[in-house]
């Protein structure tokens, strides 16, 4: 019940609404039950009044009609429309609520999370999960009150009538009672199951949605309709074992439903033959089993989609409950304005707790302004070691400081404020190449962002576009150009004008002339700001202040690039390698 206790804390701002919907509803499902006392007081005391006149009987039938007509035309129509445009307002509103909460959790959780997540399973928490448990507010927190009060109510009317056929016709109501015990428990399991099998299918879509290009030109369509097929019939078993549970439980209780009514005719027909009831209150009673045992089965029927629900819950709180890596301790202070000096002391780190060390001992001191470029072989530590100066990831022993001060005891959104990032790979949004720019600074005028854009040399290729500014780059920017991409990456850091810069790859895979045209812009940015690099391809580095070879998590040369090729050493031979590659490819090309 846990899971319930933690969902009724969004429950809770809505609670004098839900009780006003409640009672509401009471008014509104109290109405019908006026239908089988008319139909008794019609047959009782109107057809078979043998001391009333046709005429008064014809007046009589004429004023009951004629008030039933005015609650049932005039007074019910409004309530029901009130009644379910509350709880569909406050159904909406809750899930409005639980969705905000979980975009901010998602917002903090960690790299290493999303490392180990489908983005389509967390797609599915957010959307399919908590549409799933707007089941509860309506059903589990009104319905069910109502369809009780309603049986309740029934009875009691019934009592008044015929306490031993009232007797009769809830006699099989502890069959129920044991149906859902039985049945429910497994059912919520199976639920969970399918729900998670069923997160992995849009997990594996969402995947494959992203990776079409790559499908198409290694022809792997069958094999991926392969893959997409073992996920998708897993699903399918788990559907199959919790509707072939479903099923039984409908079976059993809807058999308990059917059984009621023919236990009250039998013992009401006794009744009537023997002249101890009268037909109107036989036929009264018969209606009221419609009106005891269709609330009955909703409440059953409840239970299923609440089961449903509640394991929707379940997942939610188990996203929810996943735990931040990256937390701004007790009393961790804003960063405001700093100088830029930078110090990396005996830093090691590994990924998880039974993985290897990726960083071991690195000591580094930077003054503010300087660049410092690291270079070395893929997987050496390189992009690791920058991931942290951000605070994407902790360190696992040492300390990094900015200004003399542990950048843990800084919050770690002031912190990013302060550094501005390009990337190999820079992620842009599906929409204007305008709004993309100003996330480096949202309240920036139109003339501050064209500044950034032409600072990063940017401006003259979007005002070609057919929209200009306005142009809808699409998908992770797949309208634009690798080059187009990089220099719209750029001008969102120029808006946000950083004292701390890192660039991670921010020139590779590009032709000649978009190299050009950013590494210009780069070198523009840069100007005056403390500045990491990372750099696969080290004539793009060679104005650095010092460049830093790691390799295998250790610093094995430190030093300018004058003072590297004089000593002859590590980063020597990697630059020698990529001049003769560099030789070979331009010879190629002529």
């Amino acid at each position: 019940m846990g899971s319930i206790k933690r969902y009724l804390r969004f429950v809770q701002p809505y609670k004098g609404k839900i009780i006003l919907t409640v009672l509401i509803g009471v008014v509104k499902f109290s109405i019908p039950l006026l239908m089988p006392l008319i139909i008794k007081y019609v047959i009782d005391d109107i057809i078979n009044a043998e001391d009333m006149t046709q005429g008064e009987q014809l007046d009589q039938l004429l004023l009951i009609m004629g008030g039933a007509f005015l609650v049932f035309f005039i007074l019910r129509p409004p309530i029901e429309y009130i009644r379910q445009y509350l709880a569909q307002w406050i159904g909406s509103h809750i899930l409005y609520d639980i969705r905000e909460k979980l975009f901010d959790h998602i917002q903090r959780l960690s790299l290493r999370f999303y490392s180990k997540t489908k983005t389509g399973e967390i797609i599915s928490r957010v959307i399919h999960d908590v549409e799933q448990t707007k089941t509860f507010v309506i059903t589990g927190l009104m319905n069910i009150w109502l369809d009780m009060i309603t049986i309740v109510i029934a009875i009691i009317i019934m009592l008044t009538m015929d306490p031993w056929l009232t007797l009769v016709s809830i006699a099989l109501f502890p069959f129920y009672g044991f149906a859902v015990k039985y049945f429910y428990a497994r059912l919520r399991r199976l639920t969970r199951d399918r729900s998670q099998a069923l997160a992995e299918v849009q997990g594996h879509l969402h995947e494959r949605v992203q990776g079409v290009p790559v499908t198409r030109s290694f022809a792997l369509e069958e094999h991926e309709q392969e893959q997409f097929d073992v996920k998708n019939k897993n699903f399918l078993n788990k559907a199959i074992t919790h509707t072939n549970w479903n099923a039984y439980t409908y079976s059993v209780t809807n058999t308990i439903t059917d059984l009621a009514p023919l236990l009250v005719i039998s013992f009401a027909g006794y009744q009537v033959i023997t002249g101890a009831l009268t037909v109107g209150t036989m036929v009264a009673f018969v209606g009221y089993m419609d009106r005891v045992y269709n609330p009955l089965r909703r409440l059953v029927n409840s239970a299923t989609v609440l089961t449903q629900s509640i394991a929707s819950m379940d997942r939610v709180f188990e996203f929810i409950d996943e735990k931040y890596d990256i937390v701004d301790k007790p009393g961790a202070k804003k960063m405001e304005s700093i100088q830029g000096d930078v110090k990396v002391e005996d830093v090691s780190f590994r990924y998880d707790e039974e993985d290897p060390l990726v960083l071991k001992n690195v000591n580094l001191d930077i003054k503010k302004g300087e660049t410092i470029a690291f270079v070395g072989m893929s997987g050496g530590g390189k992009s690791t070691l920058i991931s942290l100066i951000p605070r994407f990831y902790d360190v696992t022993s040492g300390r990094i400081t900015i200004d003399g001060t542990d950048i843990r005891d800084f919050e770690a959104r002031s912190l990013r404020d302060n550094i501005g990032m390009v990337l190999q790979d820079n992620i842009l949004f599906s929409e204007s190449i305008a709004m993309n720019i100003r996330m480096g600074n949202p309240d920036a005028t139109d003339e501050e962002m064209m500044a950034a854009a032409k600072a990063a040399n940017a401006h003259d290729f979007i005002t070609g576009l057919p929209n200009g500014y306005n142009t809808l780059v699409g998908e992770r920017g797949v309208k634009l150009s690798g080059g187009q991409k990089q220099r719209v990456a750029i001008a969102r850091v120029f808006l946000k004008n950083p004292p701390l810069l890192v660039l991670d790859e921010a020139t590779s895979a590009l032709d000649l002339e978009s190299e050009h045209l950013i590494q210009n812009a780069l070198e523009r940015l840069a100007s005056e700001r403390t500045t990491f690099i990372v750099a696969h391809r080290l004539s793009t580095i060679t104005h650095a202040d010092r460049i830093v070879h790691i390799e295998n998590g250790e610093i094995v040369e430190i030093g300018s690039h004058q003072e590297l090729m004089q000593k002859q050493g590590h980063y020597y031979d990697l630059y020698q390698v990529q001049e003769l590659d560099d030789n070979k490819q331009e010879y190629m090309g002529t």
